[in-house]
């Protein structure tokens, strides 16, 4: 089970993003559910502790062709929303299409194009591994809808 995981830190106008941090959370597969569930927890308070975020953003739960493939991953989402809960920190939710075109421009985007487009967006020397390229697209995504949703709260 892993855990992808983006840090960045965007100026109040939402426009420039900066990388912070990124990484990927895993528990060995060769442990009960439970047991990796209950280490991906721990990883991701631990990370909270560490960086202080002052929001969340995830991918929206989406429904794969294997259930029990579908299942652990509605169950590691679930343990980030308590963890993000645990923290008060609001969380946000994004349909895969929308993260991609708001990184790549098109909501159909490879793995390889998101990765690529990650690191020449945040300035980064390498590539991040997908699950954190993934996460960090999320965070871009996250940045760039803020001052779209300062100005509907607003109204």
């Amino acid at each position: 089970m892993r855990l992808g995981y983006g840090v960045v830190e965007c100026a109040a106008a939402g426009a420039a993003v900066a990388y912070v941090e990124c990484g990927v959370i895993s528990a060995p597969p060769r442990d009960a559910r439970a047991a990796r569930l209950g280490e991906i927890g721990r990883g991701l308070r631990e990370l909270i502790d560490e960086v202080k975020p002052d929001a969340v953003a995830m991918e929206e739960a989406f429904f794969g062709v294997n259930v029990q493939s579908t299942l652990a991953l509605g169950e590691a989402r679930g343990v980030a929303l308590f963890v993000a809960a645990e923290h008060g920190l609001p969380v946000t939710g994004y349909p895969p299409a929308t993260v991609k075109k708001a990184v790549v421009g098109h909501g159909r985007a490879t793995k390889d194009q998101i990765g690529f487009l990650v690191r020449a967006l945040l300035s980064m020397r390498r590539t991040p591994e997908p699950d954190a390229a993934d996460a960090l697209a999320i965070a871009i995504c996250h940045a760039r809808s803020l001052p779209a949703q300062r100005r509907v709260r607003a109204r």
